[in-house]
């Protein structure tokens, strides 16, 4: 449980002040998205919106072979279904109080990305956490509580939902850069490369929204 317990101290860090998370968000955007073939690359389809308003690839069909997961990594897999649902059933409240588009289409894309991720689930034999939950309900206490705080941070006003979105993606990017650490299995690292480049192009356009 190590790795949930760093998971949810990345989620944290990232509420408790923008300080905390610029570093992440410098690190994620420092390299440039990969090409050619590798992780993250294949068939992909734009959804709609533009960059500004949060549009970005999505995430490819999952052809790669499956490998072998340690359980720290079946852990992360885990771990990273619960991000994914916490940033959609954010953003879609978000996107009913606020008339801002890109709360919307990036909820969009988070319901493909954490398909993906259920997809890897299933093949690996691990448990879904995210089974059954009702939008804005998690099974992990910690998950609970960053979601229910990034809420009431967003209820301020729009300017402080684009904040608790910028939030969520930088503990997301780091999330993913510490999963794919060690990692082996293709079809893993196929999505997690994918799902790295979607979370670095929505923190993107939610830094272009809060500049506006």
């Amino acid at each position: 449980m190590k790795t949930r317990t760093r998971i949810a101290a990345i989620t944290a860090a990232g509420i408790v002040a923008a300080g905390a998370f610029a570093g992440t968000v410098a690190l994620a955007t420092a390299s440039p998205p990969m090409s050619g073939p590798g992780p993250g690359h294949g068939p992909v389809t734009t959804p709609r919106g533009g960059p500004r308003d949060g549009g970005c690839l999505a995430v490819p069909g999952i052809t790669d072979p499956s490998g072998t997961l340690t359980e720290v990594q079946r852990t992360a897999l885990a771990a990273n279904a619960e991000e994914e649902k916490l940033a959609h059933d954010l953003y879609t409240e978000f996107a009913r109080r606020y008339d801002t588009p890109v709360f919307d289409h990036i909820a969009a894309s988070e319901t493909t990305h954490l398909e993906a991720v259920r997809t890897l689930l299933s093949r690996y034999g691990i448990t879904d956490p995210t089974a059954n939950q009702a939008p804005g309900k998690f099974a992990t206490p910690a998950v609970q509580a960053t979601y229910d705080r990034l809420l009431a941070q967003g209820a301020a006003n729009q300017d402080a939902a684009l904040e608790a979105g910028r939030a969520v993606e930088t503990a997301d990017i780091a999330l993913l850069r510490e999963s794919l650490g060690g990692l082996t299995a293709p079809d893993v690292q196929r999505v997690y490369g994918s799902l790295l480049t979607a979370s670095q192009r929505h923190l993107a356009a939610f830094d272009r929204w809060l500049s506006r």
